[in-house]
């Protein structure tokens, strides 16, 4: 982060990018999409920051592409048109794996003829990005990992090989050009499962952010901010019974909270660690408020993407994180430019 300055995170949830590809619709939600995300971006960096990239950054949150959707074998083409945005400006990003970036290929119902059986080709818009024919196998978390991490500007880690086939288990440290031994702040990220992987935090993933959380950060001293794609079950706890009032803050609540299938002690160890301030998640596309649970707080995203369900108007979470003292605020910025559901959160 840049002296003086706050260091602002944008992010992006629910992209869905890829998502009936084999329509004219589906690409023309991509387009909506980045036209989402360049706008977010814009208004949030107005005039000339410089250098840009040092107080800035950009988190995909998960469901960045819909893979069943998706018919040919490097969906990493869809990858990387849902990362131009923050890659276009310089704006270093990270990201974490949801249920739909790994899917399994479903055979949209329209391809079947009257026998029933599906055509060996798919349609020629599919083979539109590389010019090869299809495949149906899928492209894996490890295999999205590593075209991303390629790009320069991307700070995505695979995370432990123990973890494997849960990939995107990582940390990263916010720190001042001032003092680069200095953390300002952690940013911890876990992969919360599905498609190839059960929708679940595992046991061996606590045991992870507990052996890195004691290492690097052994006196809780240094605030930890948590993003990871679908909520525990703690969030069902927390969540709205109706509209959306105080100590909550947010604007829809349209939906129930789709919680991850068991949970395996992540939020016992995170209610407990005094450094933990919030939780990010997204999955839910009709939710988007943040709750207090015992001493941290418990957030969603907004849904940003246009590909996935639901029609409610497309935005982004923004997270700024201050140094001295050490502030967390967040707010929703909507596509329209309009800002609401403000909240401190340490």
């Amino acid at each position: 982060m840049r002296t003086g300055a706050p260091f602002k995170i944008a992010v992006f949830a629910d992209l869905h990018f890829g998502e009936n590809a084999w329509t004219e619709w589906g690409p023309r939600q991509d387009v909506n999409s980045i036209f989402v995300m360049n706008t977010v971006l814009r208004q949030e960096t107005p005039g000339d920051l410089i250098p840009f990239q040092r107080h800035h950054f950009v988190i995909y949150l998960g469901d960045v592409i819909t893979a069943n959707n998706i018919m040919i074998a490097n969906a990493s083409l869809y990858w990387d048109q849902a990362t131009s945005p923050a890659k276009d400006r310089g704006i270093p990003w990270a990201s974490v794996f949801g249920n739909h970036d790994d899917a399994a290929f479903e055979w949209p119902i329209e391809w079947f003829s009257t026998p029933g059986i599906p055509p060996i080709h798919c349609p020629q818009t599919a083979t539109s990005y590389s010019g090869e024919e299809c495949s149906f196998k899928g492209t894996g978390r490890l295999e999205l990992m590593k075209n991303e991490i390629k790009n320069n500007g991307s700070s995505s880690s695979y995370g432990p090989r123990n973890l494997w086939p849960s990939v995107s288990n990582y940390v990263i440290q916010v720190s001042s050009p001032d003092d680069q031994q200095s953390p300002v702040a952690f940013l911890y990220f876990l992969d919360s499962g599905g498609g190839s992987y059960p929708e679940v935090i595992s046991s061996g993933q606590v045991e992870w952010f507990r052996q890195k959380a004691e290492e690097i950060n052994p006196d809780s001293r240094v605030p930890e901010i948590v993003f990871w794609h679908i909520p525990s079950t703690a969030y069902k706890v927390v969540a709205p019974k109706s509209g959306i009032q105080k100590p909550c803050i947010g604007s829809i609540n349209k939906e129930d909270v789709a919680a991850q299938e068991v949970e395996t002690g992540i939020m016992d160890l995170l209610a407990n660690r005094t450094s933990v301030k919030a939780i990010f998640v997204g999955h839910n596309h009709g939710l988007d408020w943040c709750c207090p649970f015992k001493k941290l707080w418990l957030c969603y995203a907004r849904h940003t993407g246009y590909g996935g369900y639901g029609d409610w108007p497309r935005g982004a979470r923004i997270l700024e994180i201050t140094q001295k003292p050490f502030s967390l605020q967040s707010w929703i910025r909507m596509e329209d430019g309009h800002v609401h559901s403000e909240v401190v959160l340490s």
